[in-house]
Parts: C-alpha cells; sequence; structure tokens
C-alpha cells in the first residue's frame, strides 16, 4: 500500500501544454499533416534552393512538354542504382499542329543531387546550386507551360505568395477578432450594443461577391505587393465579425469567474484584464480557427488570382498559374497545367487535418 501511494506521489505531472502536445502526437494524421506542412514551408523558403530551375527561364525546345517520369530501369530492364530520365523529343502533330513529345530511348540524364544551376537570391547573396538536376538535358517533373517554363519551379516559386498570404490573413482575422470580441463581451453596455449591431450589418452581405467587388475596387495599376496586402486586408475586414462574436460569447462566460474578480478587484484595468486574462483563457480556440480558417484564406486568394483580380505578373501564386489552365482546349492537351491545383487542394486538406488534431487535443474531454 505504501509502495503504491509512493508511486503515485513521484509521478510527473504534466501541464496543459504538455498535455495537448501528447494528445496531438497521439493523432497520427494530424502529426503527419503538420510535418508535410513544415516541409512545404520550408521548400517555400528556400525555393530557389529546392526548385530545379528558375521560374522565369523559357526553353522554347519544350513548349508545354509533358512530366518526365524518374526511372531507375531502362529500357531493356536493367535496374540502376541512380535514377534517370529519358530526353524527350518533340514533333509537330500535323492534325492538332501541337508538340508531340516522346522519349528518346537512347539518350538518358541521370539526376544528381546539389548541382550548378539558374542563379537565384538568398538573404542577398547569390547562389547557383540546386538541390537535385541533370548535368545535362532537362528535368521536368510536373511538365512545362505554355512558354516552356518549369511547372514544378513555378509552383514551389508560388508557394511564397499563397502558403504566406493564407497566415497573414489569418493573423489579421484573429487580431481584429479576438480584440474586439473580447473588449465588446467584458465591457458590455453600449459598446458592446454598438459592435454587435455593425457584426449584424456586416453578416447581411453574401462574402463571396463582397469579395469579388472590394477586390475589383482595387487600381489594377498598384505593384503586386500592394496587392497582396490589399488582399490580406479584405480578409481579416469580412471575416473579422464571425470571430469577434464567438468570442464575446466565450468572454461572457469568462468574466465572472474568480480570477477575473480577483483581478478587477487588485485594480486591474479592461486592457490589462482582456490581454492578460481574457485573450489567453480563448486562444485554443483561437488557434483552432486559425489553423481551419488559413486554407480558406489560401482558397480566396487563388480565386481572385485566377479571375485577374489579385496578384499580377511576374509575381507567382497558385491561383496565378491556373488562370493558364482556364480553356477547355488547353486542359485536353496539357492536363498537367492543373498541377496548382492539386497543391492548392493538399494544402488546404493539410490544415484541415492540423486543426481537426489541434481541436481534439486542447478539448479536456477527449
Amino acid at each position: 500500500m505504501n509502495n503504491t501511494a509512493s508511486t503515485a506521489t513521484n509521478a510527473p505531472t504534466l501541464s496543459m501544454r504538455q498535455l495537448m502536445v501528447r494528445r496531438f502526437c497521439r493523432n497520427r494524421v494530424a502529426l503527419v499533416s503538420a510535418i508535410v506542412l513544415v516541409m512545404m514551408y520550408l521548400a517555400m523558403i528556400f525555393a530557389g534552393f529546392v526548385s530545379p530551375y528558375s521560374p522565369s527561364k523559357s526553353d522554347t525546345l519544350y513548349l508545354t512538354a509533358p512530366p518526365q517520369t524518374i526511372r531507375f530501369i531502362d529500357a531493356e530492364g536493367n535496374f540502376n542504382l541512380r535514377p534517370f530520365v529519358y530526353r524527350m523529343e518533340g514533333k509537330r502533330d500535323l492534325r492538332t499542329l501541337t508538340f508531340v513529345y516522346e522519349e528518346d530511348l537512347n539518350q538518358r540524364d541521370e539526376i544528381f543531387l546539389f548541382v550548378k544551376g539558374d542563379e537565384y537570391t538568398f538573404l542577398g547573396m547569390t547562389f547557383d546550386r540546386h538541390l537535385f538536376g541533370t548535368l545535362e538535358g532537362t528535368i521536368y517533373l510536373l511538365g512545362t507551360d505554355l512558354r516552356g517554363r518549369d511547372m514544378l519551379s513555378r509552383i514551389i516559386y508560388g508557394s511564397r505568395v499563397t502558403l504566406t498570404i493564407g497566415i497573414v490573413g489569418v493573423a489579421l482575422m484573429i487580431t481584429l477578432g479576438a480584440l474586439i470580441g473580447a473588449l465588446s463581451g467584458y465591457i458590455g453596455g453600449f459598446f458592446d450594443a454598438a459592435v454587435q449591431r455593425t457584426i449584424e450589418v456586416f453578416r447581411l452581405f453574401p462574402p463571396i461577391p463582397l469579395w469579388l467587388a472590394l477586390a475589383a475596387a482595387v487600381p489594377p495599376q498598384l505593384p503586386s505587393i500592394f496587392v497582396l496586402i490589399s488582399i490580406v486586408v479584405i480578409y481579416g475586414f469580412i471575416q473579422w465579425p464571425g470571430l469577434a462574436r464567438e468570442v464575446r460569447g466565450l468572454v461572457l462566460v469568462l468574466r465572472e469567474t474568480e480570477f477575473v474578480l480577483a483581478a478587477q478587484a487588485a485594480g486591474a484595468g479592461t486592457f490589462w484584464v482582456v490581454r492578460k486574462h481574457l485573450i489567453p483563457s480563448v486562444l485554443p480556440h483561437l488557434l483552432v480557427t486559425a489553423t481551419l480558417g488559413i486554407p480558406v484564406v489560401i482558397i480566396f486568394e487563388s480565386t481572385l488570382s485566377f479571375f485577374g483580380l489579385g496578384v499580377k505578373p511576374p509575381t507567382i501564386s497558385w491561383g496565378l498559374l491556373l488562370q493558364q489552365a482556364q480553356k477547355l482546349e488547353v486542359l485536353s492537351f496539357y492536363p498537367w497545367l492543373l498541377a496548382p491545383a492539386v497543391f492548392l487542394i493538399v494544402a488546404a486538406l493539410l490544415f484541415n487535418f492540423v486543426g481537426d488534431g489541434i481541436r481534439d487535443a486542447v478539448d479536456p474531454y477527449s
């Protein structure tokens, strides 16, 4: 009996944060999704190194070339330790007037790591090393576009805009929604009534037409950086009312708790209580909202860019890359131009899986 009690007494106690991390790691789908997202963001940061080519480099010999297949077994059935790709030869199809590419089984290019290639800048310095590539020939794992530019390189560079704007847009929404919602629920009275009536006015408008209308109001001659800022502001401007109402409901319960009443008795001001007590108490809800809101921003930016209301060339985003796949005749001949849509779907699913994992981790009854 004494040994049992001693063991229970010496058992380590975990903090709430440690319990949340443990519950999240037990969710294998969420954990794997988080790892893949980290890899995507690392590829975004080191895009010049990960991409085999410059995103603006055109290869006139391989216009709309299909994806090349990485092989270990050659046409004769021999196994090779080093992966390789067969070179492609393009011929004009007299019936459709399009280029048809075939593999030249007599010429193959082996794939190496850390090869020299197109120059790129990182942190103000110039480099020419790439993660992978060929010493001769070309390697287009996702094919090329209508101007002969490598689709994989353009997708990796396009993730800089699409994935970054997701985090920034949600950060703006969380900041506005959490602060205004917490103040509305804590102060109450006339301020609460004014905020709630404002939220009701915002929620009267359907979001998608409002998005398009506000995006169309941005002058098209502005540089892409201002267009990006405008997209972030538009999203935060539209989405904060819903989050503010959710936070207000949580704060209405929290403001009567003992720790808030003790802070008031100690002379703490309104902003001190909101910043030090109320917002940290609703932080798990904000974290879940953020992870589930990032894919919405990603789709939002891609939709605007797809319709020509988002970023403009030479800036690259996944939505802008999908513009060239608008025509059915293009898709019928060059289906690989839809590759950015696959990355969009995958990124949105990954964020949703991570959001579900965080929601389960912060639930004390899970």
